[in-house]
């Protein structure tokens, strides 16, 4: 009994987890932050060869 509710709290914590990244993920994707994350990895990409 005891290890059953451990598991159901256990899982619930991890579907609690994937729920959060998910909606945090999607808050992302529509503020197109991916655009300035990929902007930000270029100039450092290109620092890094003497480019930039």
């Amino acid at each position: 009994m005891r290890s059953a509710l451990k598991h159901s709290a256990v899982l619930s914590v991890r579907y609690g987890l994937l729920a959060a990244a998910l909606v945090l993920l999607a808050a992302g994707l529509l503020r197109r932050e991916y655009a300035e994350v990929l902007q930000k990895a270029v100039r450092i990409c290109l620092e890094c060869i003497g480019i930039g």
